[in-house]
């Protein structure tokens, strides 16, 4: 059992994680079952004693294994090879730094009072393009009744409904108890870091991703690593390199239309991601709260790639606005028991009251004419932006607008600097540099569904004497 082939020739600690993996992976090792001690595994691969310490090391830090005083080395139990109980540092969490407040936003925050401001840094549609739906009279008695279809993943129906909607989008069958209700797409991410990882972890990310400026993650401890982004999503290249110098845990990408660039990645690239999250045994989560918002045909999910390595995340925020906070997991049921059992843990209780509403939005006989209304609108307005931008593309360069609801200019010109940015709130016109979701300063996030006729017109002739003044600077 503890022999290695000679003809390989990766390292030789590299191919005692690999057969150990492969024996957990096939059953031979059990969960809870003990590996012989550090000298016998010496003994038996012929080699340095020092040659297993490394390998069981890299084994624990990916989660395979753990390591007791006294007991030895185990097959970790959990899965994903996390901790199966919520962990909250509630001291640390008080006793550290706050997180620092960025001066831009809170100009911006001030800004959104004004009457005469051009608004196109919210993440929401405008009230004017969110679909319509009937919601019908409740009596008191009725809610409680509707309560009582409410399970600890929460209320039944919508439950049900997500698991149709999965079906039908992304052809894959998901049960009820794959599927975790949330508050939101906020509060998902949050039970997945307290449950998956631990403080001082480290995370990759798309760079640049509006997962940068979230205080949960340095809430909790977790290190993020941005990685670079081509035409074609986040680079594989440059993951592996970061999977091997940085010890990485979880991936957490926004793969469809994604924000801020409004990239999509390929199919191609997916199926890469996938196979090297596999290589590594590091579970993907996917955030998709755009994949609706489609002009044209999208790739495959990679929840539909790979079912059982991706932690898919929906919401219903982007289409209906943050007044249905409803978001929702999708996971193996073992996992979504472990996210259930924290999320009580932590009285993250979600009322009854949004998820009936957005039960009903969701079977409403009109939600896909109007969704299919909605992406009509979207394209026309996208098209709008681009005819229109013509005007300043010697300036800046544009994104192709497929979906989603946001467009990404970049400053073709020379280097700018944070300051440079501020000219945009004098302006009065709210838009999202790129230093809110990366080190980089040349680029802004910009919703183009917030544009009316005049306001587009309006945005772009500002836009074209924001220009001239940088230039000149």
């Amino acid at each position: 059992m503890w022999q290695l082939a000679n003809t390989k020739s990766t390292p030789i600690y590299q191919q005692i994680i690999e057969q150990i993996i492969s024996y957990i992976q096939d059953g031979t090792l059990q969960p809870g079952d003990k590996l012989p001690a550090e000298r016998k595994l010496a003994e038996y691969y012929q080699v340095n004693r020092s040659t297993v310490v490394h390998a069981l090391e890299e084994l624990v830090s990916l989660g395979w294994v753990i390591r007791r005083q006294g007991s030895g080395t185990l097959v970790n139990e959990g899965n994903w090879g996390r901790s199966t109980h919520p962990r909250v540092d509630w001291r640390s969490l008080f006793t550290q730094e706050t997180h620092p407040k960025e001066p831009f936003l809170e100009r911006a925050q001030r800004l959104l009072k004004e009457p005469d401001i051009i608004d196109l840094y919210s993440g929401e549609l405008p009230l004017s393009m969110i679909p319509d739906f009937r919601f019908p009279s409740y009596t008191w008695e009725e809610l409680l009744l509707e309560e009582k279809k409410q399970s600890s993943l929460g209320y039944r129906p919508l439950q049900q409904v997500i698991c149709k909607r999965i079906k039908l989008e992304q052809k894959i069958d998901v049960s009820s108890d794959q599927v975790l209700i949330t508050s939101g797409g906020q509060q998902a991410m949050f039970l997945l870091l307290q449950v998956m990882l631990q403080s001082g972890d480290s995370v990759a990310i798309e760079d640049p991703s509006f997962l940068y400026s979230l205080p949960i993650f340095a809430s909790a401890g977790v290190r993020l690593y941005g990685v670079e982004m081509d035409k074609e999503g986040m680079r594989i290249d440059k993951l592996e390199q970061l999977i091997l110098t940085k010890k990485i845990k979880l991936i957490i990408l926004n793969p469809t239309f994604q924000n801020p660039t409004g990239t999509t990645m390929s199919e191609r690239r997916r199926n890469e991601l996938i196979e090297l999250s596999l290589k590594y045994q590091l579970p993907i989560v996917e955030d998709e709260v755009f994949s609706e918002m489609n002009f044209k045909k999208i790739p495959p999910s990679l929840k539909e790639l790979a079912p059982h390595q991706v932690i898919h995340l929906g919401s219903l925020s982007k289409i209906f606005g943050s007044s249905i906070k409803i978001g929702w997991i999708v996971a193996d049921q073992k996992l979504i028991q472990r996210l259930s059992d924290a999320k009580q843990m932590m009285d993250f209780s979600i009322s009854i009251f949004p998820q009936v509403i957005a039960h009903t939005a969701l079977t409403d006989p009109l939600f896909e004419q109007n969704q299919a209304e909605l992406v009509v609108a979207l394209k026309q307005k996208a098209q709008a932006f681009i005819d229109q931008s013509k005007i300043i593309a010697g300036d800046w360069s544009i994104s192709k607008i497929e979906g989603g609801i946001y467009v990404y200019l970049t400053w073709r010109h020379q280097h700018l600097t944070r300051k440079d940015w501020e000219i945009f709130l004098q302006e009065k016109l709210l838009i999202a540099p790129s230093f809110l979701f990366s080190n980089d300063t040349m680029s802004m996030r910009v919703n183009y569904t917030r544009m009316s006729k005049k306001t587009r017109q309006e945005f772009f002739i500002k836009l074209q004497a924001i220009s001239k003044e940088l230039r000149r600077s």
